[in-house]
């Protein structure tokens, strides 16, 4: 029996379609129901988020042509969702980006974006360039403007842009149709089990892509509330906000549930159940917390370019030591090297069908080197039961991923290669403790520059992308034909 998993096709995207407008589906109907608790500051209702969206929508409009690119740089407030909305609502495509980028990346991805705006907060590094900037007070004020229709189309055009980090040495646009919010209903009903009920709780930034989607465009369009904590918050803090704002579903990367636990976790009655996504989620980790708190981890496996298509949730649970299930809709196989689905059991590539109506309509300017026929690879490796259940064998490529986030380790040798002295560098993930990895990295040189390296790239990178151990190698592990080995650095016992 061939490792492949096929269900029902998901029914089509209607059209026209507006991704904004699908979010703010029931936001008539629900005007007075809060949509958005900052906690600790402003609380959003439906009517009022309706109203800030299409007013900004119209004051974009008469800034940007449509279809225009817009860069957001906001950071960890209720501005960044606003504009996000606000622009796919005027038929603009907007681009966030994590508010840490210095000015070196950010200028980077401008260059490769081509925004006919940029809008920013006064304490987020801006890209070098003449693009013209909207500042936060502009666009706070947008939102006073009369709402602006939104503007219907095919939803296969551009929605919006996000940038992932690969195998190259720069982050690659990855480009999203309007489509790919109706395709997120399928994770809704067998990951999330969301319901309009729900107050939900992500423990993540505004403008990071797992916050922008499991905790504020789903709640949305289910009807539900989003919570969302201040930038920062301690483990033990967000504890207690998941007991004192009645939060029924936490959403958050292993990493923070590990926290969460070492803080002792008080008594939630009402959280029925918490949700994982960004890194594979430790089966010791999934126990302890059940454990303690009495309620299930959903982990749920996704990609930039698809979002999550392989789940575990409350109609469903996944059995121990599987990563989860294709979600009803999806079209999920296990390849070998000729491209052919393996049989049952047998280790192979994880891959997505290219027909998926989440998976991105490309990259930006570049082509999709992981298209093989029907199927798009994963970069990951993994193997399918007879019943669709898949476990998680480890990474195909050398990407790492820090706290959710994937980092190129090319991004990270760059920044190396630059601190005079270092004659060659390789970035790597390092387990330091079961189910717990960082980004290393190792260079050749004639003397110690541990310090000189870790400094570079504290002022070259982003702070997720810094590597946590540095240290010198009289040589790097390379194969007979020369190529660098960062997977036998990965392997080696520390």
């Amino acid at each position: 029996m061939a490792s492949i998993f096929r269900s029902d096709p998901h029914p089509p995207c209607p059209s026209p379609f507006n991704l904004a407008a699908h979010v703010l589906t029931h936001a008539e109907r629900l005007a007075d129901k809060p949509a958005l608790v900052e906690i600790g500051g402003e609380t959003w209702r439906y009517g009022d988020l309706s109203r800030a969206i299409r007013g900004t929508a119209a004051g974009l409009a008469d800034r940007v042509p449509p279809g225009g690119r817009v860069l957001l740089r906001l950071g960890n407030s209720v501005d960044f969702p606003i504009a996000f909305l606000g622009a796919i609502a005027a038929g603009l495509v907007p681009a966030p980006t994590s508010a840490q980028l210095g000015v070196d990346e950010i200028t980077s991805l401008s260059g490769a974006l081509d925004p006919s705006l940029v809008i920013r907060s006064a304490d987020v590094a801006a890209p070098r360039g003449d693009v013209p900037v909207l500042t936060l007070q502009d666009l706070r004020a947008m939102r006073e403007l009369p709402p602006a229709n939104i503007v219907p189309g095919d939803p296969d055009r551009p929605a919006y842009i996000v940038f992932t980090s690969g195998t190259a040495a720069l982050p690659r646009g990855v480009v999203h149709a309007h489509r790919t919010v109706w395709a997120r209903s399928m994770m809704i009903a067998d990951w999330e089990g969301l319901r309009e009920d729900d107050r939900l709780l992500h423990a993540g930034a505004f403008n990071w892509t797992y916050t922008l989607g499991t905790g504020l465009l789903d709640p949305w369009a289910m009807g539900a509330t989003a919570l969302i904590p201040g930038g920062g918050t301690d483990p033990a803090t967000l504890a207690q906000y998941l007991k004192s704002e009645d939060a029924t579903i936490f959403a958050a990367v292993p990493g923070v549930y590990r926290r969460i636990l070492k803080s002792g976790p008080p008594h939630m009655p009402v959280l029925r159940h918490g949700l994982s996504a960004g890194e594979k989620l430790p089966e010791p980790l999934r126990d302890a917390w059940r454990t303690a708190t009495g309620t299930e981890i959903h982990e749920a496996y996704g990609q930039s370019e698809c979002s999550t298509f392989v789940s575990g949730g409350p109609a469903r649970p996944a059995p121990p030591g599987a990563l989860g299930r294709p979600q009803r809709g999806r079209r999920v196989a296990i390849l070998g090297p000729d491209d052919i689905p393996v049989e049952t059991g047998a280790p192979g590539r994880l891959a997505v069908s290219a027909d998926d109506p989440g998976l991105m309509l490309g990259y930006l300017g570049q082509e999709d080197e992981n298209l093989r026929g029907d199927w798009r690879l994963t970069g990951d490796m993994a193997a399918m039961d007879e019943d669709g259940w898949i476990t998680y064998l480890g990474r195909d490529d050398d990407v790492m991923t820090a706290g959710g986030y994937r980092v190129s380790p090319l991004e990270v040798e760059a920044a190396a290669m630059e601190v005079p002295g270092v004659e060659e560098a390789a970035a790597f993930e390092r387990e330091v403790r079961a189910g717990v990895r960082i980004i290393a990295l190792a260079y050749r040189a004639a003397r110690d520059l541990d310090d000189a390296v870790a400094a570079r790239c504290a002022h070259r990178l982003a702070e997720y992308k810094c590597p946590r151990i540095v240290e010198r190698r009289d040589a790097l592990p390379r194969n007979p034909n020369g190529k660098l080995q960062r997977r036998a650095l990965r392997e080696e016992t520390p």
